[in-house]
């Protein structure tokens, strides 16, 4: 028996851009701060730039994915973006819903993130996704314990030596039992607890440096991974 149900996540925040450069970072940079979505069939119900934009999915049996941005400009070239993501979820509703809505929290402050130090910069996007074993309850505090952040705060200075990866300077902007964000001077690292989503850990490394190499970045975190949950 499968739990159909529609859900709705509502979230409203002030971002440090403008109306225009949100829609440019949610249309065409999303692989700065959340994750490539150039490939998704999406279609734009609502096109009215820059300040209402409603992307729709469509698909068998009623099913459907729609994200509603409402932009509306603040001084300081800031502005307010009421969000909000509806659809179905076809099985564990409560499960999933949980992860969506905390995901939304996370990918949205990120994409502040980006826009106060990174706006308008190339990036080199790399997911890379923990072994299995990291799907236990003490899988996300074994990976901040490894990198040595237990404790750590959004706000504390960190430096960071990392095997296999090398030496991290910076700050961490995010930490709470769900996820972790590392921001250096020129890359965002995410780190996301989804053993408590009933998925592994996995992580998304924003390189904004000029030189980033998604197979090389990806060996290494991955390398590192594999110790963390041998």
């Amino acid at each position: 028996m499968t739990d159909k149900r529609e859900f709705e996540i509502v979230y409203d925040t002030e971002l440090p851009g403008t109306p225009e450069q949100v829609w440019e970072a949610v249309t065409k940079d999303t692989p700065a701060w959340m994750f490539p979505t150039d490939q998704w069939p999406a279609v734009r119900t609502v096109d009215e730039y820059p300040s209402h934009l409603v992307s729709r999915m469509d698909g068998p049996d009623g099913w459907f994915n729609q994200l509603e941005h409402v932009l509306e400009p603040l001084d300081g070239g800031r502005a307010r973006l009421h969000y909000v993501h509806s659809g179905i979820f076809a099985e564990n509703w409560d499960e999933q819903y949980d992860g969506a809505s905390k995901h939304t929290a996370f990918y949205l402050h990120t994409l502040g993130q980006y826009l106060k130090h990174f706006n308008g910069r190339p990036v080199v996007f790399t997911d890379i996704q923990a072994p299995a074993a990291s799907q236990t309850p003490d899988g996300f505090d074994r990976l901040k314990a490894a990198l040595g952040v237990t404790g750590s705060d959004a706000g504390d200075t960190v430096e960071l030596d990392v095997d296999g990866v090398g030496h991290l300077s910076g700050e961490v902007d995010f930490s709470n039992e769900n996820f972790l964000g590392l921001r250096t001077a020129d890359t965002m690292y995410r780190f996301f607890g989804r053993n408590n989503f009933g998925a592994p850990v996995g992580m998304t490394v924003h390189d904004f440096s000029g030189g980033g190499d998604t197979g090389a970045t990806a060996d290494a975190w991955s390398g590192f991974l594999a110790k963390v949950y041998a």
